[in-house]
């Protein structure tokens, strides 16, 4: 099972890293390989998902504890 995930969210330019492990989350200074690849066709509007099966947005923390989800 995967215990970090690379997430990119639209109108935030970089990348952040959340290690479920270890409970945190880094922004990524910069990216390198297929990484970056993948990261360019974002930044033109591409999504790219790999091994995810929930990915959604809410607008805040309150709203993941109300079971919210942005449309």
């Amino acid at each position: 099972m995967a215990k970090v995930v690379v997430i990119g969210i639209p109108g935030e330019p970089g990348l952040w890293m959340v290690d479920l492990g270890n409970g945190t989350v880094r922004q990524l200074d910069s990216v390198t390989g297929d990484l970056a690849t993948v990261n360019g066709f974002r930044q033109l509007g591409s999504t790219f998902v790999n091994n995810v099966d929930l990915a959604i947005t809410v607008a805040s923390v309150d709203d993941v504890f109300a079971g919210h989800v942005d449309s």
